[in-house]
């Protein structure tokens, strides 16, 4: 018979601590076949024991979940931690990968488990905790590895309760909670949307007294008594447990260099930058306007934006496109519906890879399809050329038209650049004209009027 199945029949026959009694040293009915016994002595204590005294039986023969009366002798902390002790010990000793090593090591993790609820006796917590302007949520999840935010250390979900900032994300144990000393994340973002738009604003350590920027923890270089790291996003220095070497994408360094290869920052800037990528802050016009002359990208880009903003007015009065809901297409990117100067650095990133420029196409097809093909009610309000008054129907978004920044007149673009007036302010001169002639020729003719009158009937002379 293998081993594995005479160890299967001997637990079914001494091993279960479910059906152990008081009596579970007296020899049961039958004596046990005989090529059981010298397997028998490998999970016997080389000293026979009485049942008060199996404390010392490395807790291998214990049920501590279930608690059976009268057979629970590992009960406090100092008799766990022995046999844990001796449980390690014996894992060590015991042949690698084989049957029994697996059954000690499970019986390891129930008693730390065991010494864990001992140590730290499970209280009900609150689901929502507030402080710092965090919003702190219980998690539930027991499965998830994480590492906390304050002390560095691994979250165990399985026996360890923990909270989650609902608005910036900074996870931490339970009992990290009175600790916390960085406000949420999230009230920076809300109350100062904008980026540090200088690369890497260095001040020096000595300026910082050798200190963490954050937590004031003493830092150097050599990493006596702690290693200084630098985040490329503020230029200060940080302590290993502010700053984990996490990498994120630097506002400063796309704007003015078009670089997106991501940089070492610290724990708060990477959060900060995480919130803001989708934010809208960045008004490229003036921070860098010469950009547009090196990436040609962004001027493809510019121009789809113009021609949608030209689109808009159509779908605002068109009862077919509100009810298709086609400007909710760019509900992402709410901003593309609104001005043309604003982009987030998210825009940016997938500018430079290429998809904003897929995708930002394949909605303007879109919209261009809605007008001048599908709605009729769009299709009639279209423009007739200001200066040939022929050919087709124009469209402020066509690619080969003009559009009159102040009366919003359609023209076909000439093939020279020519200056055009505005056609509004053309009508407007001709009318004022109009009523100076008119103007003109009613004086004009009252003083021909009186002029002959006064021949035909002289005025009466004064008597003298």
């Amino acid at each position: 018979m293998a081993y594995d199945e005479k160890l299967a029949v001997f637990r079914q026959t001494r091993l279960n601590p479910f059906d152990r009694g008081e009596e579970e040293d007296e020899v049961q009915e039958g004596p046990l076949p005989p090529h059981l016994e010298p397997k028998l002595e490998l999970f016997r204590s080389e000293a026979p024991v009485h049942s008060s005294d199996r404390t010392m039986d490395l807790g291998l023969a214990e049920d501590h979940f279930s608690r059976p009366v009268g057979s629970l002798a590992v009960c406090d902390v100092e008799q766990l931690e022995h046999a844990i002790e001796e449980c390690k010990r014996l894992i060590l000793e015991l042949p690698e990968h084989s049957e029994r090593q697996k059954d000690t090591v499970v019986k390891l993790i129930h008693l730390r488990l065991k010494l864990q609820e001992l140590k730290e006796p499970e209280e009900e917590e609150p689901n929502l905790r507030v402080l710092l302007e965090h919003r702190f949520s219980k998690e539930k999840s027991k499965s998830v590895k994480q590492t906390c935010d304050k002390c560095s250390a691994i979250i165990w979900g399985l026996i360890q309760t923990w909270y989650t900032c609902t608005g910036c994300y900074y996870r931490c144990h339970s009992k990290c909670m009175n600790l916390i000393n960085k406000p949420c994340v999230r009230s920076k973002v809300s109350h100062q949307s904008e980026y540090e738009l200088s690369i890497c604003p260095e001040i020096g350590l000595d300026r910082q007294d050798y200190r963490c920027a954050e937590c004031r923890t003493p830092v150097s270089l050599r990493g006596v008594p702690s290693e200084a790291r630098q985040c490329d996003y503020t230029g200060q220095y940080y302590c290993s447990t502010c700053h984990w070497n996490d990498t994120a994408t630097i506002p400063a360094r796309v704007i003015h260099n078009w670089e997106f290869e991501p940089r070492k920052v610290c724990r708060t800037s990477m959060r900060y930058l995480a919130l803001m990528m989708s934010r809208p802050v960045l008004k490229l016009k003036e921070v860098n306007p010469l950009l547009f002359n090196f990436v040609e990208e962004l001027v493809e880009i510019r121009k789809l934006r113009q021609d949608i903003l030209l689109m808009k007015p159509y779908f605002i009065t068109c009862k077919e496109a509100m009810e298709a809901r086609l400007l909710l297409q760019l509900h992402e990117r709410q901003h593309f519906v609104e001005n043309v100067d604003m982009y987030s650095l998210q825009d940016l990133i997938e500018v430079s890879s290429g998809r904003l420029s897929c995708s930002l196409t394949e909605v303007h097809t879109t919209f261009a399809k809605h007008i001048k093909l599908d709605c009729e009610r769009c299709q009639a309000k279209g423009f007739v050329c200001e200066l040939c008054k022929e050919g087709d129907i124009l469209y402020p978004f066509d690619s080969h038209t003009s559009v009159c920044h102040d009366c919003s007149a359609v023209f076909h673009r000439p093939l020279v650049a020519v200056p055009l007036r505005c056609t509004l302010k053309r009508f407007q001169e001709k009318q004022k004209l109009v009523r100076l002639r008119g103007k003109f020729q009613i004086t004009f003719e009252t003083e021909t009027s009186r002029e002959s009158s006064w021949k035909e009937n002289p005025p009466l002379k004064s008597l003298t």
